[in-house]
């Protein structure tokens, strides 16, 4: 049996800007998007260097007052989406250069180079270099 995960929804309040800081911030690619219909779209990103190969994100415009609520907050103020990268220092330059909420700094622990972020609405994220 083979199994994987291949796409995460994340709720989003506005499409465009939900892309804008995923690709102008985050370097992120922007995969796919297609109207479903007046209001909703498909919208695929995935992190620079992945190709969507690995787990992509669904950006899902948040329909009604419960899912307007769960934006920002889909984990109940948890860490949600942890990004693992080849550059840990380039990275997280990249975010300060860009203006990216750093909630906790850089460290190293016993696993690697980790730093906390908020993206534009207050998820949080690991960014991560593993040790090899």
């Amino acid at each position: 049996m083979r199994q994987y995960l291949a796409k995460i929804a994340l709720v989003v309040k506005d499409y465009d800007e939900a892309i804008d800081f995923y690709t102008r911030k985050l370097k992120f690619t922007l995969l796919e998007d297609t109207p479903m219909s007046e209001t909703k779209r498909w919208v695929r990103i995935c992190p620079p260097g992945s190709g969507g190969e690995n787990c992509e994100i669904l950006l899902a415009k948040a329909v009604g007052p419960e899912q307007n609520q769960a934006i920002g907050n889909q984990t109940g103020g948890r860490v949600f989406l942890f990004l693992h990268t080849d550059d840990f220092e380039r990275d997280y330059q990249n975010l300060i250069d860009h203006g990216v909420h750093i909630v906790r700094p850089k460290s190293e622990e016993a696993y690697g180079k980790v730093a906390v972020f908020a993206d534009l609405y207050g998820n949080l994220w690991d960014l991560i270099q593993p040790l090899s």
